[in-house]
């Protein structure tokens, strides 16, 4: 008895961690296509993998008939019973053993390709499966070697790729360095699973929060968001379940080393972390920090605010780049107009002044409107009856009115400044035509 293929089957097996039913099974199919190869496409033939002799042996399927017409198909019935089946009838299929050297050297040699082509397709199908599996978890392996801009890792089992525009500006890495990213996409394509990393991705660190917070791994404390500028400033929003339990402070550590460990995987990336609340108002002011807020005005209908810092808290409001206010609106899930007090002081006289001069509106109406967020005359006018009606204290007949004498008060306006456009115009020509006249050299005999 022979069982090489027996041990092989054990060491690919355990080797390439496939089940062993798999193996076999690629075997099987291997020599089956291999047999046909040699044999003929057409021919019914099945194979079976035998334990006892560490073998795989071929079987053609052959059909008993009364008189054999087709050789490679048909077994007439005596040879039928006296070689096979001692009860086998017309019509029956048997199965017929193939010699072991059916095939000869050339399908031997393609049977084995074969096999080799079904053992690393299996392997490969097992790698998606692994790897579909942890989609969305943190993976550590080894920079393999750089394609262009993107980086090959190895996972250890598989190879995966670290594209450009998912590496962190500025962050080098050399050949052999260990590397932590996301696993961000999955796929399985004609050369194999395709596993792409992430290190910007948000929620890289919401997972490295995770592996350094106890508290968010035991679900105490929940991440709501968490929102990136990758190598720049970072976000991250949480809330807790025990209100005994301080979400900010879980997420900092003693003396700040939770937070500093994820800073520090992160290359120096700066991380504020913000307590989440349901009021939306409330939120953006925590999430502005380190600036503070004086006030906002909230458009729910456009999903906007307008917020108010002290001058000199502007720039902190805004951001190096802009990315604090552009981190808080990403976070919030609000667009944000970020403004100086004075800025707002002084659009507000205007629109002050602009309102009062349309007829009808006293200085508490104006306020009203206002606060509904129109800041002119034009606003009000542009502004349907309803809309306007929607402001307390303004009712539908008022507010019908209110639209009329902004839309006159804004045509007046209109034809003022066409008429000192013009006069402007004409004293600029004059002043041209003076010029000329004084500047024209006097003529012989005058």
């Amino acid at each position: 008895m022979d069982f090489q293929l027996s041990r092989v089957i054990e060491q690919v097996s355990k080797e390439k961690q496939i089940d062993r039913q798999v193996v076999v099974e690629a075997i099987e199919s291997a020599m089956v296509q291999a047999a046909r190869k040699a044999m003929g496409a057409e021919r019914q033939i099945e194979a079976h993998y035998n334990p006892d002799i560490g073998e795989v042996e071929l079987f053609e399927i052959k059909r008993v008939v009364e008189m054999v017409q087709i050789p490679d198909e048909e077994l007439s019935l005596a040879d039928a019973r006296r070689s096979y089946d001692a009860d086998a009838e017309i019509g029956d299929e048997l199965l017929v053993k193939l010699p072991g050297t059916a095939f000869g050297r050339i399908g031997a040699q393609a049977a084995k390709q074969a096999i080799i082509q079904k053992v690393r397709d299996a392997e490969r199908e097992l790698i998606y499966k692994e790897f579909k599996d942890r989609k969305g978890e943190l993976f550590s392996g080894t920079v393999q070697r750089f394609e262009r801009k993107n980086i090959i890792v190895n996972l250890g089992r598989t190879d995966a790729i670290l594209p450009e525009r998912e590496q962190i500006p500025r962050e080098r890495y050399r050949q052999g360095d260990r590397i932590r990213a996301y696993i961000y996409d999955v796929d399985l394509t004609a050369k194999g699973p395709q596993i792409v990393l992430s290190r910007t991705h948000p929620n890289l660190l919401i997972e490295l929060f995770r592996q350094e917070v106890p508290e968010i791994y035991e679900g105490i404390v929940e991440v709501k968001a968490a929102v990136r500028e990758p190598g720049g400033r970072a976000k991250i929003a949480v809330i807790s379940h025990d209100r005994d339990v301080d979400p900010v402070g879980a997420c900092v550590g003693m003396r700040g080393t939770r937070v500093q460990s994820v800073v520090q995987e992160l290359r120096g990336e700066k991380i504020d972390i913000v307590h989440w609340t349901q009021d939306p108002a409330e939120f953006v002011c925590r999430a502005l920090a380190p600036a503070r807020v004086v006030k906002i005005i909230m458009d729910e209908e456009e999903h906007s605010m307008e917020v108010i810092v002290p001058d000199d808290q502007l720039s902190l409001a805004i951001g190096k780049r802009g990315q604090n206010v552009t981190l808080a609106s990403r976070l919030s899930s609000w667009r944000l107009d970020v403004r100086g007090e004075s800025q707002a002081d002084e659009e507000i006289r205007r629109a002050r002044v602009s309102l009062l001069s349309v007829e009808g509106v006293s200085d508490v109406t104006a306020e009203l409107l206002i606060q509904a967020g129109y800041r002119s005359a034009e606003q009000v006018a542009q502004a349907e009856p309803d809309e306007l009606a929607e402001t307390d204290g303004i009712p539908v007949e008022r507010a019908v009115a209110i639209k009329e004498a902004a839309r006159r008060a804004v045509d007046e306006g209109r034809a003022a400044a066409a008429v000192e456009e013009a006069s402007r115009a004409s004293a600029s020509e004059t002043v041209e035509v003076d010029e000329a006249v004084d500047g024209a050299e006097p003529r012989e005999g005058a």
